[in-house]
């Protein structure tokens, strides 16, 4: 089978995005891309979603640090719906996660070369004085995530002083 010709070849645009969830939290890259997809479909309609046809091309997640990004291609025209829809993801397989594109590139390796890598933040493993308890912690930066009995609390280092 020929190629089809460039002119007629679609075009894409690619989105680095940023996954931010709680240190622990377990999520796959099949389930952003059902995410994705789900998102789309309930924001954009089943015609708008096909018309983006948004999939994950590259995607990694430190369940540790609780950070992780990802390349998101989409149909050029297209990428102010699909960011609204990606804006959407509250949740993935019950995980609560913060999702936010960090920019638009029109070829995959200069989305990598400006838009990844951010998740390198170190993230430590610390115990602070929270609630009048001494009580485990992930840092990263000024960011703190606090083990509670209730869950993960997010706090900052103004909080713990």
């Amino acid at each position: 089978m020929k190629h089809l010709p460039k002119h007629l070849r679609p075009r894409w645009r690619y989105l680095g995005v940023g996954i931010e969830t709680w240190p622990g939290a377990s999520i796959g890259r099949r389930d952003f891309q059902r995410a994705i997809w789900y998102a789309a479909g309930n924001l954009l309609g089943d015609p708008g979603s096909a018309d983006a046809d948004l999939s994950v091309l590259s995607f990694t997640h430190d369940e540790a640090a609780g950070e992780g990004e990802a390349v998101v291609r989409v149909r050029r025209g297209h990428v102010s719906p699909a960011r609204a829809a990606i804006a959407c993801i509250a949740t993935i397989e019950d995980e609560q996660v913060g999702v936010s594109v960090r920019g638009v590139s029109g070829t995959v390796r200069a989305c990598e070369e400006r838009y990844m890598g951010r998740a390198g933040r170190p993230a430590e493993q610390r115990h602070v004085a929270f609630e009048g308890a001494d009580r485990p912690a992930v840092v990263r930066g000024d960011a703190v995530d606090v083990s509670a009995e209730s869950g993960h609390v997010g706090a900052t280092r103004l909080d713990l002083e």
